[in-house]
């Protein structure tokens, strides 16, 4: 039978077995709980019965505290960083009683001017991501933290007076070619090379080019991210004859070592901004991000400009999932005026068909 708990003299006890799914996962218990009260009786047995349960599916564990958790994880720089001030916060507490509000509760305290998408990215990804590596190890019970809610985020946007998830312009060739005409050698072919693969800011500025270029072939190789590994593309001749007369410098503040050469001459992707922002405001043209010039950029002009079939999209542009592709790089574009003309097209075809037409009289 379950735990239950009996008065014995002064104190009460708890006697029977602790049971998981209706199977015994410990032997018969008759022991002093400690207690003088029934309640407190009670409680003794709940407790007892959720450690021992947590004993029998874990197996046997020392308590692990979120700052130990933390240990045990390899964090990229950018968590690095994230961990800092949440450790803060609940680096003593222990893993197994850190509940998922407590961890979305401290987005708005460590970030109270910030998007519930920022909370997410810099609070719930990395407690969650430590939390799981620790339970990975077989130290601790996993975790599972839902996002912020629609009303959250609507109601953190007006706090903040700033809408968030603002809609991206994507690249085009016709801002492509108003960049280029007014932008240095360096960052003409930046924005050429991301737009035409797909690339990543962060891709680009890393490739070298005795590493990545293999022109005489007429390919490129784009840099690790994301979880894909380095990847050989075919490029067009346009981007090959750009590429061809792009001189390899030594990044400032570089020592000018071979392995220190960059294709497009920048240390990293913060780089470019000043000349890119400067290009833009000479062409007269809209301030794109890097990535929504570029891998935006590419995703629009191949799946809704020119459609191209989206597994061939996909594979040259890097994205293991097309579903991601169409959700989040695909933009609707000139909505109104497709519609008006769709709208028109099934009811000529209607009216064709019925001989009636929408006009009366």
């Amino acid at each position: 039978m379950p735990l239950e708990p009996y008065r014995r003299g002064s104190t009460w006890w708890a006697r029977g077995r602790v049971e998981y799914l209706g199977t015994p996962v410990s032997d018969y218990y008759r022991c002093s709980t400690g207690a003088s009260e029934e309640a407190g009786a009670w409680q003794w047995c709940r407790d007892e019965e959720e450690r021992r349960v947590r004993r029998y599916l874990l197996g046997d564990e020392r308590a692990l505290t979120f700052a130990e958790a933390v240990l045990l994880y390899t964090a990229s720089p950018a968590d690095a960083g994230y961990l800092i001030p949440i450790v803060a916060k609940i680096g003593n507490l222990f893993v197994r009683d850190i509940t998922p509000r407590q961890v979305r509760d401290l987005g708005p305290e460590l970030y109270p001017d910030a998007a519930t998408d920022t909370w997410i990215r810099h609070v719930v990804t990395p407690v969650r991501s430590v939390i799981n590596n620790a339970h990975d190890l077989g130290k601790g019970p996993p975790i599972r933290i839902k996002g912020y809610e629609r009303e959250e985020r609507i109601a953190q946007d007006r706090r903040r007076g700033k809408v968030s998830r603002v809609k991206r312009t994507p690249g085009s060739w016709e801002w492509l070619l108003k960049f280029r005409a007014h932008a240095d050698r360096r960052h003409a072919a930046l924005a050429l090379f991301m737009f035409m693969t797909g690339a990543r800011i962060s891709q680009a500025v890393a490739m070298h080019p005795g590493k990545h270029l293999d022109l005489q072939h007429g390919r490129a190789c784009i840099p690790a991210a994301k979880g894909h590994d380095d990847r050989w593309i075919a490029i067009p001749p346009e981007l090959v004859t750009e590429l061809a007369n792009l001189p390899p410098l030594y990044p400032r503040g570089m020592d000018r070592k071979q392995d220190n050469l960059r294709l497009f001459g920048f240390a990293d992707r913060s780089s470019p901004r000043k000349g890119w922002a400067r290009a833009c405001k000479q062409a007269g043209i809209e301030l794109l991000p890097f990535h929504a010039a570029g891998r935006h950029g590419f995703g629009q002009e191949m799946n809704v400009r020119q459609p191209v079939d989206e597994k061939a999209a996909g594979e040259f542009g890097g994205w293991s999932d097309t579903a991601l592709m169409r959700r989040t790089y695909t933009h609707a574009e000139q909505t109104s005026g497709k519609i008006h003309k769709a709208q028109r097209r099934g009811l000529k075809a209607a009216e064709k068909k019925t001989r009636l037409t929408l006009a009366k009289g």
